[in-house]
């Protein structure tokens, strides 16, 4: 880079998780583990992990729980220039209670985030520097969704940093239980003209999205409708809770060729929350120290499958874990049972 500015800047909630340990109920449990957690900052602390320059922006509230947001955020090597805090007397942090599962028993998720301190920023709030300090921006639509403020500061944030030339990335990351697919695929469809490089699921696509025809056809159909670059499409296989097989599909435009790989079999499955952010922090990885989708693609689906291995939202392997990680899954011959 070479210019100080950020590899990437994300936009996006942070929140509290808290799980009953040892894969108790919720119902059943007395005792709670405490991370941090938010897509938009799973992915800022993915690319950090891997050894780019990011931040995140978003608001805390300014109490104790907010300072142990910080520092968990300063902790992953993720920037926190652009975190803006809360003292009214309304502030608070979004929390949510993650119970894991065991086959037959799926894991589940209670959300009580209504309100939080980020549902109340303000554009006047952002330095107008932030949108020349960056090459690429990533923000998701689990913050179109929070509420109508942060849908409209949302929008505002993408067309501003597009004018001032940052690649924009976008997750669509449709969450049933923040909005229904009509108010999704309207706002989602009043920023794809300014997304670079999309994330979405087949799933998504095909039902909020209400695409139709093969996979291919609609990945495609993102770049002919929109000026859309690159286009990315998870394929996981749940053989059960703890174990899963992992693959992906990336389009690019330019080159109007896919790329995709074998999937990672019978991947062990700790804690599958973030394994999402991962493959996307491992994709935009690729793209900006590389510029080329089948690096994107190699180091999206390790950093993936890698995530579900360790507990928490964060990711936790760093580059030389994930190329370790990348050279075995291609290897033809035995490799080793351990690192040593």
């Amino acid at each position: 880079m070479g210019d100080g500015r950020f590899d990437l800047l994300t936009f996006g909630e942070i929140m509290l998780r808290l799980s009953p340990p040892n894969y108790e109920l919720m119902t059943r449990g007395d005792v709670f583990d405490k991370r941090a957690g938010g897509s938009e900052l799973n992915v800022a602390s993915g690319v950090a992990l891997l050894g780019l320059r990011t931040g995140v922006i978003s608001r805390l509230p300014a109490n104790s729980l907010g300072t142990f947001i910080k520092n968990r955020i300063r902790f992953e090597g993720v920037s926190d220039d652009y975190l803006i805090y809360d003292d009214s007397p309304e502030a608070r942090l979004g929390i949510y209670y993650y119970e894991n599962g065991a086959a037959p028993r799926k894991p589940s998720i209670v959300y009580d985030r209504m309100n939080s301190s980020i549902t109340r920023i303000s554009l006047d709030e952002i330095p107008d520097s932030v949108y020349t300090n960056t090459r690429m921006f990533h923000t998701s639509g689990i913050t179109l969704a929070l509420n109508d403020n942060t849908r409209e500061v949302t929008t505002e944030l993408i067309r501003r940093f597009k004018a001032a030339g940052a690649t924009v990335s976008f997750d669509c990351n449709y969450r049933a239980n923040l909005w229904s697919e009509e108010d999704a695929r309207a706002s989602i469809k009043a920023i794809l003209p300014y997304v670079d490089i999309l994330f979405v699921s087949e799933e998504t696509s095909r039902r909020m999205m209400q695409k139709e025809g093969d996979l291919s056809d609609i990945m495609k159909s993102y770049t002919k409708e929109y000026p859309v670059k690159i286009v990315c499409t998870t394929q996981r296989e749940v053989i059960s809770p703890k174990k899963h097989n992992f693959t992906s599909t990336i389009y690019s435009a330019r080159e109007d060729r896919f790329y995709t790989e074998e999937p990672y079999k019978g991947i062990d499955v700790i804690d599958r929350i973030g394994s999402g952010d991962a493959y996307v922090s491992g994709v935009l990885y690729g793209l900006l120290k590389y510029e080329d989708p089948q690096k994107a693609l190699y180091y999206g689906n390790a950093t993936s499958s890698a995530k579900n291995t360790v507990p928490g939202d964060l990711p936790a392997c760093d580059l030389q874990v994930i190329d370790g990680i990348i050279r075995n899954h291609h290897s033809d011959g035995p490799t080793s049972e351990l690192n040593r």
